[in-house]
């Protein structure tokens, strides 16, 4: 509390500044009060025509017609600042004008040809993913499942001490702790030695648990680190967020997941019950999407040396024929791309899904195509199963994930909390063929407006390790039926209300 106390008054003067900037706005404009109504009528109709003609979710749309035609100017102001995408130019030049990294090798054909010739669904499905990130299908040649995050916490340590080149982190939140402090001790030692570290971390998610005079202890101690788009005063980036999760050591392994650096994601410490969380650990080719996705963003919002390009490639790819164990395609979602990759990939994975589609997830607000695919699915007879939390973090969101639930639940679809605790997992398992892990979660924020990274896995014996941690964690829950939750009168009100404001949660 004493972090965020500090920063609020950081950058109290700034906001001052613009609202004062405002107030005087309006008090210049005062005399012609009546022209400028008729102008914000007009601008209002004409606001309304663009967002309603515009290619966004649905959803999001009610909210802004709703707040224009209520309240016009302030409304049409909010909008401008939070609403728009044109409001992200700033973060889209910095991607634009930083380093670029040298061009993918195009060497995809024969996995995409082997892959068709098995499955031309999935092939299709890959490539759409593959063409609307950049990122490249690649053998898989292990991928470890850690069904929590205090099963992988050692092993992330253990890598930790075998670097020799570089090892790079980036994260939502970072936190003083045990989990924390252990890999900065690992880290410093190795920096020391001349290993290039560098930490990017997102400074509104670590407003919290990490303070600036924590990155300049970090340091100090010869580790580069800087935050993703600092909260200095209000600006129309604030909600597009870095809360992507990764962990890269010389090019060998990647780690990634919903585990956040801080200890109750290894429950060390307790909050909200047990701390239900997943992870995994990449080898191989497969790991250079990962190197990319970091590299991108150093190089963007660093403000200091890019990475060389001789950390841009694994060091050592295994020869041609060399066994695999399935299939694996790293990306990140941008909120700055009018196509949102994720979304429409769950969408997808949920129409070709013949038995089974299961989803691990915290928070539960999908936009409108989302639920239908959902419901979709589960009416044709697909087993489609959701796994939430038992105990919620945020309890407000929480009401809103469950305000989902009557239209979910009478589609056919299967909803579980898991009793012990919160699940902050987030997972898809579809037919024992394909399933993601990564940081996506089912909600507006998640999907539209934060970075994000996933990894779509096809034929890998991930997804069989992830199929029987969800089965484990299912007989930990208890099952939401039309008969276990509120429906009534004010219940229906309440969610309807809750609904329109889901974009914003």
């Amino acid at each position: 509390m004493n972090k965020i106390i500090r920063r609020v008054l950081t950058i109290l003067p700034a906001v001052l500044l613009q609202l004062a900037w405002l107030a005087l706005l309006f008090s210049w404009l005062a005399p012609w009060a009546a022209a400028i109504n008729a102008v914000l009528s007009i601008s209002a109709f004409i606001f309304v025509l663009y967002i309603i003609t515009k290619q966004d979710e649905g959803t999001y749309k009610i909210i802004w017609l709703l707040l224009i035609l209520t309240f016009p100017l302030p409304g049409a102001l909010v909008y401008l600042i939070f609403g728009n995408k044109r409001t992200t130019k700033p973060l889209r030049k910095k991607l634009a004008e930083a380093k670029p990294l040298p061009d993918l090798k195009d060497d995809t054909a024969p996995l995409y040809e082997a892959l068709a010739g098995e499955d031309a669904r999935a092939a299709q499905t890959f490539h759409t993913v593959q063409a609307a990130t950049g990122f490249s299908l690649r053998p898989n040649r292990e991928a470890v499942y850690y069904p929590l995050g205090d099963d992988m916490f050692p092993v992330m340590l253990q890598e930790l001490e075998k670097a020799e080149k570089f090892i790079f982190v980036e994260y939502f939140i970072l936190e003083d702790g045990l989990m924390w402090d252990s890999m900065v001790d690992i880290m410093a030692r190795k920096a020391a030695q001349g290993v290039d570290v560098r930490v990017l971390y997102d400074d509104l998610g670590s407003i919290g648990t990490y303070s600036w005079k924590n990155a300049d202890d970090l340091a100090k101690k010869g580790i580069r680190i800087a935050p993703f788009n600092p909260l200095l005063f209000v600006k129309g980036t604030l909600n597009c967020r870095d809360h992507r999760k990764m962990l890269i050591i010389d090019g060998k392994v990647a780690f990634s997941g919903g585990v956040n650096l801080a200890d109750e994601y290894i429950n060390h410490i307790e909050r909200f019950g047990h701390w239900k969380d997943i992870g995994f650990k990449l080898t191989g080719e497969a790991v250079e999407n990962y190197i990319r996705m970091f590299a991108a963003f150093w190089n963007a919002f660093a403000h200091d040396d890019p990475v060389p390009d001789a950390f841009l490639t694994p060091p050592q790819a295994p020869p041609a024929g060399a066994p695999s164990d399935g299939m694996v395609l790293s990306y990140y979602d941008s909120p700055l791309e009018s196509y949102a990759v994720s979304n429409e990939l769950f969408i997808d994975l949920l129409s070709q899904a013949k038995r089974y589609a299961w989803f691990y997830t915290p928070y539960l607000m999908p936009g409108d195509a989302l639920l239908g695919a959902f419901t979709r699915a589960a009416r044709r007879g697909v087993d489609v199963r959701i796994i939430m939390p038992g105990i919620p973090d945020k309890k407000l969101v929480y009401r809103m994930g469950r305000s989902f639930y009557p239209v979910l639940l009478e589609a056919g679809v299967k909803i579980y909390e898991y009793t012990p605790g919160f699940v902050h997992a987030k997972a898809s398992v579809v037919d024992d063929v394909m399933g993601t892990v990564g940081t996506v979660n089912l909600d507006y924020r998640s999907l539209f407006l934060h970075f994000e990274n996933n990894s779509l896995f096809y034929k890998a014996s991930l997804l069989q390790d992830l199929k029987a941690d969800f089965l484990a964690t299912q007989a930990k829950s208890q099952e939401r039926t039309l008969d276990n939750i509120d429906r009534g009168f004010w219940h229906w009100i309440v969610d309807g209300v809750l609904r329109i404001f889901c974009p914003l949660c």
